[in-house]
């Protein structure tokens, strides 16, 4: 019973032991369902269900019918025209990063929008490129079309070396191949449910790596701003080595370029820091990148830049779509793992920008139907030349910021590009690169601030800071691929290091209630003589279970098994005295007939194995104070330590390894006749127990209690005294605190009970 008295409260109830609560509480026997079951419940197949699977993997079919035509429609055909206009010169943007002609960019912004509208459960993020994956199929369609630091080129016939077309579409096909399989992977991983690999990338690792793709973004787009010819670097380091490229050739910088950049850059930045700060005041975002796109290709145009300056220029752009293509399978074999990778940081992007925009607007997403939509528009825009799609931070940003409620926005977007591609692409073909190199470095300047996620991770969790640096410096000298896996596996040792070195405590009590805490953090503490309460805040597993072992032998100030060891030689030594009649016991304990004895022999005859075995005294005719003064020449360790109790409730699993060594522990401390007692544990830890058969006579289901409060108040009234370790300044308070009562209640020291047991 729980009685409030103002700001307290009084508890009175028995000591419970793991048993005793079963018992008189009737635990019931609840049925684990099998694989079984599963199976039979997966393969069932009702109306209701067929539905719900209907609805799950084509949820526009949940919101379309729904939807308010005179409340949503003005303001998703806004979004949808500021989206798409965006989304046009992002997509050509982006296509350089992947060494394509920047026409294909436009494939990727229209084909991932319109399956995305159908299969999606987001309502508001923007499908299509996203600078960081265009820069991970970018250096995986270089390493598939070049060997050597020259750039020549390998293709399936010597004419297409020569042939910078034919190299071109040789570019565009491993693009498209490497987004099929990317697509492939996605939609595998959804219909098998693998949605929750994405727990495996935090935000520190995703910041640290989109802040790394951004330096490789930055690096990737110098030859396009400076117009200079640089060899294509797949290698680790290459980032350094492109660097080297381009300062070594520095001199041959096109300045009409270098000036056209610059000047752009400065413009975008600027607009984009008014649109930020005055976001709450402007009805829609200034398009910059649009009014800067439409005057540089009005002034390219005009003033003939591209023969007066020799500057690089889109060039040609084909009306319509181009027929599909056949995805390369030797491309498959090459790039499975850039692709899978690719799969994951495209998935990993667009679920938690839709997490964000889920929250705010409070309707659910699904992880797997995300992998199946992504999956279905990587592996269609692949087949019709597009590269892998996902969604661009600042393109979601737009689509909500100007009203968009559904992905009504999305299906405008994806009509004003192919607006462009079907009629007005052809203005765009004066436009520099250089333009679209800086509109591409305009769209980085999110990530780059990510640097200032060091500090404040620093401050929060040096952990989590250190994933962030290393990753970081992982992705930039390993390049993207190979840097996130390496990311994620340094990550995951982080993980492992701090399970097996977790934090161990010895708590005490505070306050003289049921309340226990780390001995070191508190003045006020105190515990009970011979009562040593240990905690471990982690699993235990095969590769702490040493550290575990080391840490509770540090924490009561011996090794068990010593101590055990030393007392089995006394015993046999005692026995040997015992039979020669050469030992005698009194009151006052043992008295020797000889002044010394020495036994080296013997000790040298000891067998480990039988050390380490349970004390046996049944056959001595007394009992032996292993406390107390022994026999002449015979010495071993004393304890004043009789209880010892484990604090599980932060150990989530135990392996069947370390369920060994635990055991081993236990017995350890049992044959030296101190009683351990394990507390915090569920029922499923314990059954768990039972069935790998961890209990026996020595270790024994008993031994298991609810609270540690139980296991102390239990243990104090088995050894039956009062005596306690407290500070000076608690010792005369302490007598009037709490007593344990011949009921097992807890009373309040207000209350007049005769006190057996003092604590």
């Amino acid at each position: 019973m729980i009685e409030p008295i103002g700001n307290q409260y009084v508890v009175s109830r028995p000591v419970y032991s793991a048993n005793a609560f079963g018992e008189e509480h009737k635990k019931k026997q609840r049925y684990h369902k099998t694989f079984l079951d599963c199976l039979k419940q997966c393969c069932s197949c009702s109306p209701q269900k067929a539905k719900k699977i209907a609805l799950s993997l084509f949820p526009v079919a949940s919101w379309l019918p729904a939807y308010r035509i005179r409340e949503w429609l003005l303001s998703d055909i806004v979004s949808g025209i500021s989206t798409g206009l965006v989304a046009v010169l992002q997509g050509l943007a982006f296509a350089l990063l992947v060494n394509i002609p920047p026409s294909y960019g436009l494939y990727a912004a229209f084909f991932p929008v319109i399956i995305y509208f159908f299969l999606g459960t987001s309502r508001h993020i923007s499908v299509g490129p996203f600078p960081v994956l265009s820069m991970m199929v970018g250096a995986a369609v270089v390493r598939l079309t070049s060997t050597d630091e020259t750039g020549d080129s390998i293709v399936s016939n010597s004419s297409m070396s020569n042939d910078s077309s034919l190299l071109d579409e040789q570019k565009v096909l491993v693009a498209a191949s490497i987004t099929v399989l990317s697509g492939i992977i996605q939609l595998l991983m959804g219909v098998l449910q693998l949605g929750f690999v994405v727990i495996y990338l935090s935000e520190s690792l995703i910041s640290g790596f989109t802040t790394a793709a951004a330096i490789h973004v930055l690096v990737s787009q110098l030859k396009f701003i400076l117009q200079l010819t640089v060899p294509a670097h797949t290698d680790p380091f290459s980032i350094f080595k492109v660097l080297i490229s381009v300062f070594s050739q520095i001199e041959k910088t096109n300045i009409a370029d270098l000036v056209t950049s610059l000047i752009i850059l400065v413009i975008v930045s600027v607009f984009k820091e008014i649109n930020q700060r005055f976001k709450a005041k402007l009805p829609v975002p200034i398009p910059i990148e649009l009014i800067v796109t439409v005057i540089a290709a009005g002034v390219s145009y005009g003033c003939d830049f591209k023969n007066r300056f020799n500057v690089a220029v889109i060039g040609e752009m084909k009306r319509g779509f181009q027929p599909p293509i056949t995805p390369d399978v030797q491309t498959f074999q090459d790039a499975i793992g850039d692709c899978f990778s690719i799969a994951i940081v495209g998935f990993a992007v667009a679920f938690s920008v839709a997490s964000v925009y889920s929250l705010k607007c409070d309707y659910p997403i699904s992880g797997n139907q995300e992998l199946i939509a992504l999956g279905i528009s990587n592996i269609f825009g692949g087949s019709f030349r597009g590269f892998a799609a996902s969604t661009a931070l600042s393109r979601s940003a737009v689509q909500e910021s100007t009203g968009g409620k559904t992905q009504i926005a999305g299906l405008i977007s994806a009509i004003i590009v192919l607006i462009v591609i079907v009629a007005i692409g052809f203005l765009l073909e004066p436009l520099q690169k250089s333009v679209l190199a800086a509109l591409a470095l305009g769209n980085l300047k999110g990530m780059l601030m990510q640097f200032s996620e060091i500090r404040r991770l620093w401050r929060k969790d040096k952990y989590d800071c250190l994933i962030w640096v290393m990753t970081f410096i992982l992705a930039v000298v390993l390049g993207l691929g190979l840097g996130l896996a390496a990311s994620v596996a340094f990550q995951l040792l982080t993980i492992v290091f701090r399970t097996q070195f977790p934090k161990c405590s010895t708590l005490a009590n505070v306050g003289r209630s049921n309340i226990y805490k780390n001995r070191k953090d508190y003045l006020e503490m105190y515990e009970p003589e011979g009562v040593k309460i240990f905690r471990c805040p982690s699993p235990i597993y095969f590769a702490n279970i040493g550290f575990f072992k080391q840490k509770l032998i540090d924490a009561v100030g011996f090794s068990p098994l010593r101590v055990l060891r030393k007392r089995n030689k006394a015993l046999k030594k005692i026995r040997k005295l015992q039979k020669k009649g050469l030992l005698q016991v009194t009151s006052k304990g043992f008295v020797s007939t000889l002044d010394d004895f020495k036994d080296s022999d013997d000790e040298l005859d000891d067998k480990t194995e039988e050390l380490d075995q349970p004390i046996n005294t049944t056959d001595l005719p007394f009992q032996i104070d292993w406390n107390a003064d022994l026999p002449v020449n015979i010495v071993v360790p004393q304890i004043n330590l009789h209880s010892l109790i484990l604090d599980f409730s932060a150990v989530s699993f135990l392996d069947v390894s370390s369920m060994r060594g635990l055991k081993t522990i236990l017995q350890e401390f049992i044959r030296i006749q101190v009683d351990v007692y394990i507390v915090g544990t569920d029922d499923d830890f314990i059954e768990k127990l039972a069935r790998c058969k961890f209990f026996d006579d020595e270790v024994t289901d008993s031994i298991f209690f609810l609270t540690i409060h139980d296991a102390v108040l239990h243990i104090l009234t088995k050894k039956d005294y009062s005596t306690s370790k407290f500070n000076p300044s608690q010792e005369k308070a302490a007598a009037y605190d709490f007593a344990l009562s011949t009921n097992g209640g807890l009373r309040n020291r207000e209350c007049q009970v005769p006190m057996e047991t003092k604590f």
